[in-house]
């Protein structure tokens, strides 16, 4: 197809979506109450709309004061029936596809609903208003003269009744439409192999030869792929094998550890980055503007939004607030009510508003300890579960730990690093080492994929912490006694350089 007619119909797609755009930023407050209605009404007729009598429900305080704040644990049972067949338990129209993600203290993995309706109105309609933001920014754009490079997960199937489970991304392009991947490398095939280490190497081998201009993946796998395909060719940088590379789509973890690395393979100044903000719950926002953090939240895709300030988060003082009382530097715990059936769930996620008008966020962690920077999602519960049980087989007993991450430079690969002060030491610390990795990955799947063939994650490596090490820490600080504790999960290695530093 011709560029000037692609651009033309582009161009058409833009104004007609921002017009619906314009809507939820004059009215913002407006549009959430009526999806929210909207929501309650579809699903009235369903097990838990029944249970909470959805029919009756006509405004926002009665919709809070009658359906509790839940978790996946709260979930997990309706969501194995709806597995095996079951329909209208949650959502009224029957669910085929689960994206799997990192599990609970309870689950290895957690199995998200994605309907027919957040498919299309939520996922779909997000990538669509992501190209259209990119191009209203950027009107020389060649975005179209070329493919773009995604980068996603594998998918499996639940055979017992057809319903279908795997990444988010594996779903979303199963199904996405043939004009998608016509402009899309590489070919669904490969992108759906199971194996990521063939994999990698069949995504090198059928994009090299592409014209590739834009990238789209979590940044830790992104760059994984990247260095392969410069070991591969011998060059330098990625514009020596895609001139018109213009854009890289990011998101999943955070970008910053990375951004220098990404700097060196694309050296020019006028690349573009642009951040979303999705989950297997959902996608609720976009970077909208050129050379920003801060992201639109999306108001229209099906999903409803509350907020848990982190002050009171978890205490006999918490309170959940509605879009419209929000403030700007506040750290919240999401909320979110879904057009997949997950009522008042909590996604685990917290952000900070930069903007009430309009609404635009950053990302500001999870709600409980953990380290995410390689898509891992390890959480405190699984240290603490995999630590017991090294410690039972290997008759050690443990003081106080710590965990960060050694980030990725070049072309080695990332790892966690643990210190840990020891009461009663293992015999062999690389048999503990090579256990707690065991333990780690047979607990969280998401830490097993990034561990697989060492393709993103290296082993562990761990310090034994001399004796009193985080006590003279916190004496340093003058957190000794009360409720000071030591950081267990860092995103990030300010707390393990200093006490490295310390452990002498």
């Amino acid at each position: 197809m011709p560029i000037p007619l692609v651009n033309s119909i582009a161009s058409w797609f833009l104004k007609k979506r921002f017009h619906q755009i314009e809507l939820f930023l004059k009215y913002p407050n407006e549009v959430q109450n009526e999806l929210l209605i909207e929501l309650i009404s579809i699903a009235k007729d369903t097990e838990i709309g029944k249970q909470y009598d959805f029919e009756s429900i006509k405004d926002y305080t009665t919709f809070a004061e009658r359906i509790p704040i839940s978790a996946y644990e709260d979930y997990q049972e309706v969501i194995e029936r709806s597995r095996k067949g079951e329909h209208n338990i949650f959502w009224p129209q029957p669910i085929k596809w689960f994206a799997k993600s990192s599990g609970t203290t309870n689950a290895k993995s957690k199995f998200i609903p994605v309907s027919i309706e957040s498919l299309e109105d939520c996922h779909y309609a997000a990538s669509k208003d992501l190209l259209c933001m990119y191009l209203n920014n950027n009107e020389d754009s060649q975005l179209f003269t070329g493919k773009s490079l995604r980068l996603g997960g594998s998918k499996e199937l639940y055979r017992e009744n057809g319903t279908v489970f795997g990444d988010l991304s594996a779903i979303l392009i199963d199904n996405m439409p043939f004009w998608a991947e016509f402009s899309s490398t590489p070919s669904n095939r490969v992108s759906l192999m199971s194996d990521w280490e063939h994999k990698m190497q069949a995504i090198v081998e059928e994009t090299i030869n592409e014209n590739v201009t834009s990238l789209a993946g979590v940044p830790s796998w992104m760059l994984v792929l990247l260095n392969n395909v410069l070991d591969k060719t011998g060059k330098e940088n990625l514009f020596d094998i895609w001139p018109n590379l213009e854009v890289y789509f990011h998101g999943g973890v955070s970008f910053t550890p990375y951004a220098d690395q990404y700097k060196a393979i694309l050296p020019k100044k006028d690349f573009k980055y642009y951040e979303i903000y999705n989950a297997s719950e959902g996608f609720f926002a976009i970077q909208d503007q050129n050379n920003s953090s801060e992201l639109l939240l999306m108001l229209d895709y099906g999903i409803f939004y509350e907020f848990i300030p982190m002050d009171v988060y978890g205490t006999s003082q918490q309170k959940v607030i509605p879009l419209s009382e929000v403030e700007i530097g506040v750290n919240y715990a999401v909320i979110i009510t879904t057009n997949a059936g997950l009522w008042r769930y909590k996604i685990g996620d917290t952000v900070r508003f930069t903007s009430t008008n309009p609404y635009r966020i950053k990302v500001s962690g999870r709600t409980k300890h953990h380290i995410n920077v390689f898509g891992e999602e390890l959480i405190i519960e699984n240290a603490e579960e995999a630590l017991k049980k090294v410690c039972k087989t290997t008759n050690a007993k443990i003081v106080d730990y710590t965990a960060a991450p050694i980030f990725m430079k070049g072309k080695e690969k990332g790892a966690h690093e643990w210190l840990i002060e020891f009461k009663s030491p293992p015999k062999n610390i690389d048999d503990f080492n090579q256990l707690l990795d065991d333990a780690l990955k047979s607990l969280n799947s998401d830490y097993e994929a990034k561990r697989y063939n060492n393709m993103t994650l290296n082993m562990p490596k761990i310090h034994v912490a001399r004796k009193q090490l985080f006590y003279d820490w916190l004496k340093h600080h003058n957190k000794l006694g009360g409720q000071h504790k030591i950081p267990r999960l860092s995103n990030n290695r300010e707390y393990m350089d200093e006490l490295l530093r310390l452990n002498c």
